[in-house]
């Protein structure tokens, strides 16, 4: 536990990270579609470009949920410091 709300200051520098992220990988994503569609449209092998896809989505929904658990800290550490520790 980090004292005077430095933990707090931690996870909400975090959290910026975290939403800096997901918004790239969304971008990421959104241009590897559309490599696969253009792919698909020539007729090419979509294999690799469907295997990226998903690792792409994949790691974009662990950062989501990621983001999802700081939110909570937040939370979780905003309230102690409104209403105290036990």
């Amino acid at each position: 536990m980090y004292p005077d709300g430095t933990e707090l200051e931690r996870e909400r520098l975090v959290l910026e990270k975290a939403e800096r992220d997901i918004v790239a990988g969304e971008g990421r994503v959104r241009d590897q579609l559309r490599l696969a569609l253009r792919l698909h449209a020539s007729g090419e092998d979509t294999v690799g470009a469907d295997r990226l896809l998903e690792t792409f989505e994949a790691t974009l929904a662990q950062w989501r949920a990621h983001r999802d658990l700081v939110v909570e800290r937040i939370a979780y550490l905003e309230a102690a410091r409104h209403f105290g520790t036990p």
